[in-house]
């Protein structure tokens, strides 16, 4: 069985603009910046940045929440409801981003979704290697069972690196005997440290700032220099996963990450739609006050996160019955 794979065409002009600024800005940058432990320590000053270009809306309600070694904060729309709950994990190359960053597109999930957004920002390069990025992912679910949540009401979600924990973090909470929470939804993932196939993919000339040749560095810097391949989410066992949504560019370099993923969901029975945005920058929903196509994936994740938390309404009495009447109807007709 293939993967439900869902085609969103059109892009518009000021799409096309996003990228070529950003191909002229943030890709030279990402070309260039060092993949070492002391080059990559001033990318903190990104997130603290951030507010001045991203600032959270007006509307939103923002709480932190203290963690034991790292941060997380609550975002809530007006009138969210609290009895279900979206946990998300910030993109950044496991290097950079943070709270600050995406704190105006999760409130924008938050809202869609009408369900809070915990958002977590979990230890990163270069203090902290990729197994510590899951053990405070895993545990930040965990605190919300402990809170009272129902797994059943929770969504899991990340953009980029927080894609690869999105799928890391559940698989290691199921391992470890927790339950499955009820979706997950990935922002243009990287699901597969092996760099192999997006160096030889088209999309690694086409993408407008990420820099795919150095993914194998970025993997080596994660892994401590000992690269594992069961390490990737792509390689591991998935079957346990609840129903998945991925959004992802047509010509972005984690296009072969995204495709892979969902044909590996599929095949191992969990249902996945992967929806492919045409000619559209990496993680383009973090820029929807500039790319209209980003609110409207948004929306998507809210009518994802929606669909499975909120609980189907039993039809009436009256439905009930009339089905049954035109099920007799039509059992006596054919009997005739």
């Amino acid at each position: 069985m293939d993967p439900l794979v869902e085609s969103r065409p059109g892009t518009t002009v000021r799409s096309r603009l996003t990228a070529r600024g950003l191909r002229l800005t943030v890709g030279p940058l990402l070309s260039v910046w060092p993949l070492s432990r002391h080059g990559l320590r001033p990318a903190f000053a990104i997130d603290l940045a951030a507010p001045l270009a991203l600032p959270a809306p007006r509307w939103a309600d923002v709480e932190p929440v203290p963690f034991d070694g790292f941060r997380a904060e609550w975002v809530r729309a007006p009138g969210a409801p609290s009895d279900r709950a979206v946990l998300y994990f910030h993109g950044g190359g496991f290097f950079s981003c943070g709270l600050r960053t995406h704190r105006r597109m999760i409130a924008r999930i938050a809202a869609a979704s009408g369900a809070p957004v915990l958002s977590v920002a979990y230890r990163q390069l270069p203090e902290a290697p990729l197994a510590v990025s899951v053990e405070d992912c895993v545990q930040a679910y965990r605190w919300l069972l402990d809170q009272g949540f129902a797994a059943d009401k929770i969504v899991v979600a990340g953009d980029s690196a927080g894609g690869f924990l999105t799928f890391a973090a559940t698989m290691r909470a199921i391992a470890e005997g927790l339950p499955r929470p009820a979706a997950l939804v990935a922002l243009a993932p990287l699901t597969d440290l092996d760099h192999t196939a997006k160096v030889e993919h088209a999309n690694a000339r086409l993408d407008a700032y990420l820099p795919a040749r150095r993914v194998r560095r970025l993997a080596a810097l994660l892994t401590e220099g000992v690269p594992d391949p069961a390490v990737s989410p792509v390689n591991g066992e998935l079957a346990a996963l609840p129903p998945t949504l991925i959004q992802v560019s047509s010509s972005e370099m984690l296009l072969p990450d995204a495709e892979l993923m969902a044909e590996r969901l599929t095949a191992a029975g969990v249902p996945c739609r992967l929806q492919v945005w045409e000619n559209q920058v990496h993680v383009f929903q973090v820029f929807a006050d500039l790319v209209p196509e980003g609110l409207a994936a948004l929306h998507e994740v809210g009518a994802f996160v929606r669909e499975h938390t909120t609980p189907r309404a039993a039809p009436s009495r009256s439905r009930r019955t009339r089905r049954r009447n035109r099920t007799r109807t039509r059992t006596r007709t054919a009997a005739a």
